[in-house]
């Protein structure tokens, strides 16, 4: 990516060279071509610069000059920040790295915002960012055309100011908000709780709670509730991960259906695993663990009994199996000998093929006309 830094060396994470995504895309180009003052006067970045939802930290690695503080949901986010940092020569500790679960700097002088796909997601953000901004706040959102909506302007101006939108460049467009300390913002409805359905096994009736930006944060998807009527009925000690976990429901389900299960709740969103933790303690008293991490990244080989796994076809709105994959792979490494990993999914993904191939066996559990549920066993 050529900047005013010079030419940068980006990837994605993990690295892939079968991957012809690049780590940025045109909205960050125009984005920073705006902060170098290409179509307008240069933005002042001597103050606190803030990078919200930096895909795969082009942002910060072409800011890393001006010491830029970036907040993202995703650890898969923060290890390509790192690994981007160190490739283009660049001392990690000029970045700062936060979550959405960290609070923001106290005072924030520019904000740069890669709109996200979940638009819960961004009105949470700004809710909790809007408190550290002031008057001369320099707000400056980027994304591809189709990401911008009117939805989205109207929340920067319902929770920040007055906004507007630029010119679309490449199929890019930038959203400018004039920071308003007067308005008195709605209150944040995040996070949400909901109860779940009484036909859903273990967990019937029980309380969920969804941060934002969470898959189904405020109900119980069809995936899910077909795959809690269907899950194992275990008995005794073992090590159960809720592998991608969400809002932690199937680590929940696991926990109740046996009382001698210990469980993990794996997964790369920080706010995802906030929603499990809070999940959690709202039904369960005993201790669990939390890993936001990558697959199975950092669980020992051979520590798990039984994996479960609902897995995600997309990674930052790349249409793709290779999570899903990365998942089957870390599950197998971290099963021991007769461990199984159960799987729901779409029907067409075809996931039973990878799983026989990976695996040497796999067996339909159960069905019905959408979903199927797999069984995979580590001989």
């Amino acid at each position: 990516m050529t900047t005013s830094r010079g030419e940068l060396d980006l990837a994605r994470f993990p690295e892939d060279p079968r991957d012809p995504l690049r780590a940025w895309d045109a909205a960050d180009e125009y984005l920073l071509r705006h902060l170098g003052g290409v179509d307008a006067a240069p933005v002042d970045l001597s103050g606190t610069v803030v990078a919200l939802g930096d895909r795969w930290g082009a942002l910060v690695t072409a800011l890393a000059d001006h010491h830029p503080v970036q907040i993202t949901d995703s650890f898969l986010t923060q290890e390509a920040t790192r690994a981007n940092l160190t490739r283009n020569g660049v001392d990690a500790a000029a970045v700062r790295l936060l979550t959405t679960q960290d609070p923001p700097p106290e005072r924030v002088d520019v904000l740069l915002v890669r709109v996200p796909k979940n638009l819960a997601l961004l009105e949470d953000q700004l809710h909790r960012l809007a408190p550290h901004l002031h008057a001369g706040t320099v707000v400056v959102a980027a994304g591809m055309v189709t990401e911008i909506h009117t939805s989205t302007l109207r929340a920067f101006e319902r929770i920040l100011g007055p906004t507007r939108t630029s010119l679309a460049v490449k199929k890019a467009r930038l959203v400018f908000c004039s920071p308003d300390p007067g308005l008195t913002p709605p209150p944040n409805p995040w996070p949400r709780s909901h109860r779940l359905p009484e036909d859903v096994g273990a967990v019937s009736g029980r309380t969920v709670v969804g941060h934002a930006g969470v898959f189904c944060a405020d109900r119980l998807d069809i995936g899910t509730r077909f795959f809690l009527r269907n899950l194992p009925h275990r008995r005794g000690r073992e090590r159960v991960v809720d592998l991608g976990c969400g809002n932690g429901v199937l680590g929940l389900a696991a926990a109740l259906d046996n009382g001698d299960a210990e469980v993990v709740f794996v997964d790369e969103s920080y706010q995802a695993l906030a929603s499990a933790e809070a999940t959690w303690r709202a039904n369960v008293e005993a201790p669990a663990e939390f890993v936001t991490t990558d697959g199975m990244s950092g669980i020992p080989n051979g520590s798990v009994d039984l994996v479960l796994n609902n897995p995600p076809f997309h990674t930052h709105r790349a249409t793709s199996d290779a999570t899903a994959w990365r998942m089957f792979n870390g599950a197998r490494a971290a099963l021991r000998r007769g461990g199984e990993l159960w799987v729901v999914g779409n029907r067409h993904l075809g996931y039973h093929a990878k799983l026989r191939r990976l695996f040497g066996n796999c067996e339909v559990a159960a069905s019905d006309p959408k979903f199927v549920v797999l069984r995979a066993v580590k001989r």
